[in-house]
């Protein structure tokens, strides 16, 4: 076996462990959001969103990289065996983790009343003090979470996450049905990632610290960080203003729209969900998969797992991506009716981001930054921070939710191409754009169809949305394979990659048999 498919084997593994915790906590998130929202007004479910935009600020600069240092260093001397700098990485990297998260959490409560005048809600302070209390939480959990990716215990992470979610959905929808209003929906959500955090440490504690205290070593916390700060800042920049842009976005949409309109735009993020937890799955997994190479010692390795990863990925996210945009309003309907109307075309828009993973998105970063590269990757964001500062105020200003999108979608464009072009210029690793295209033309015919037939039907939102994914899959199923988007060559590779699974592997793979019949019948074996 290639060990570009032994990579792949261990990274399906781990990315389905964390898939399946992703889509369980996303269901059961969204189900708990989808229930506050109906039970809120549009415009207090506005108001709990716009509570959080300053604390979320904050969060951004809160770990300064540590969190992607902890993920790296730890794939890194696993893989090596050196587990007095293991406990080291892990140690250090969860005492700065909580410092910092105690210290920002005081800095938000201190400015909640700055924040609140300036999103022009003066009465929200007490919303934005109690949203706060998510930053000491967010530190404590990523600690574990960091430390779990890196560790190849992406079981334990998914724990962490569907814990989350159902200590979230519970609280929000007691408390809001209590009659605590927006403060019911805060408060819960705040308590679950506070719990979630506690939870998160003592496994950590547990699963992996518990073991490394057998090393008699004395823990280097100043000259660890010193080394996981080098590599992390870089990144951590990097992350502060890609936050801060977002941020940015969300005071401008606050201060230029409605409530109302916050609340349809809200809700269509949540929606958006159903195709981020495979982005999030995908990310997630990669950046351990790629820091596992090294490029001048597995450079034909390294350009052939890049490839793959953008194919695979693409192959798991576009269709999705598509089947959301053609069924977007029988779902949004099928949950709430006419309430949120300009949910549909929001989240229509908003999703097609998901479609750049075909041009390489979601591995191109990865692969920079597990190389250690990661002034470069700080030198493209700084691009897109300005490009995005720009665009934002030309089009928020006047157009609101919709010019917001617009932004979004316009400025990520330039940073994923000089990245593709960098990887080309020093590792001449390259994406398969011919592959690429074609998995693009069958999910969007997929979706034009399926589109176009359920837009003809007059019944049931419930029944639209069921009879329209069983008409895009089958389009699908059938236009991928018959276009080349599949080969017959990539069922075998993911038939092998699935094997690691175990029983899981006997309920995905059958799936796998249709494609894997025309492609035989119709391609050559390439």
């Amino acid at each position: 076996m290639s060990k570009s498919l032994s990579l792949a084997k261990v990274s399906a593994r781990g990315g389905f462990n964390l898939l399946g915790g992703l889509l369980i906590s996303s269901i059961i998130s969204a189900i708990g959001v989808m229930i506050v929202a109906r039970m809120l007004s549009a415009a207090e479910f506005g108001v709990v969103t716009v509570a959080f935009i300053g604390p979320n600020i904050i969060t951004t600069i809160r770990d300064l990289g540590i969190d992607q240092a902890t993920i790296k260093y730890t794939t890194q001397y696993k893989t090596e065996n050196n587990k007095t700098k293991l406990k080291n990485v892990i140690v250090a990297g969860t005492l700065f983790e909580l410092v910092l998260g105690i210290v920002f959490t005081i800095i938000s409560l201190i400015l909640s009343g700055v924040m609140a005048n300036v999103l022009e809600r003066p009465t929200i302070v007490p919303l934005i003090q109690i949203a706060s209390f998510t930053i000491l939480a967010g530190a404590l959990l990523k600690a574990a979470q960091s430390a779990f990716i890196g560790y190849d215990k992406m079981k334990y992470h998914s724990l962490t996450l569907v814990l989350h979610s159902i200590f979230k959905t519970s609280l929000m929808i007691l408390l809001v049905s209590l009659n605590f209003g927006a403060y019911g929906a805060t408060i819960g959500n705040v308590i679950s990632y506070l719990t979630a955090g506690i939870i998160g440490i003592a496994l950590l504690y547990i699963t992996l610290l518990k073991k490394l205290q057998k090393q008699n070593d004395q823990i280097q916390i100043r000259s660890t960080l010193k080394t996981m700060l080098k590599f992390g800042l870089p990144l951590s920049i990097a992350l502060m203003l890609v936050g801060a842009l977002a941020q940015f976005y969300s005071f401008l949409v606050a201060i230029y729209t409605t409530d109302i309109h916050m609340g349809n735009y809200q809700v269509a993020i949540n929606f958006a969900m159903l195709v981020s937890i495979f982005a999030t799955s995908v990310t997630t997994v990669l950046f351990p998969t790629f820091s596992k190479l090294k490029a001048k010692e597995d450079s034909e390795t390294l350009r052939s797992v890049f490839q793959y990863s953008v194919k695979y990925a693409s192959l798991l996210i576009v269709p999705a991506t598509f089947a959301v945009m053609a069924l977007s309003k029988p779902g949004v309907e099928t949950i709430f009716q006419n309430k949120y109307e300009y949910t549909p075309l929001y989240l229509s828009l908003y999703i097609i981001t998901f479609l750049y993973s075909a041009i390489g998105n979601l591995s191109a970063g990865n692969l920079i930054n597990s190389q250690g590269k990661t002034q470069f990757n700080l030198k493209v964001t700084i691009i897109t921070f300005i490009i995005g500062i720009i665009v934002s105020l030309v089009l928020i200003p006047p157009f609101g939710v919709l010019g917001l999108i617009v932004t979004h979608l316009t400025i990520g464009m330039p940073g994923i191409l000089i990245s593709l072009w960098w990887i080309n210029k020093n590792y001449n690793a390259t994406i398969d754009w011919k592959s690429s295209t074609k998995i693009l033309t069958a999910s969007a015919i997929s979706a034009i169809l399926t589109y176009l037939i359920i837009n003809q039907l007059n019944i049931a939102s419930w029944i639209t949305l069921l009879l329209g994914a069983a008409i895009f899959l089958t389009t699908y199923i059938i236009t991928a394979p018959l276009m080349g988007a599949i080969t017959y060559k990539d069922t075998q590779n993911l038939k092998e990659m699935l094997k690691s699974l175990g029983p899981l592997a006997t309920i995905i793979t059958p799936l796998l048999y249709p494609i894997e019949k025309i492609t035989r019948n119709t391609q050559k074996k390439q």
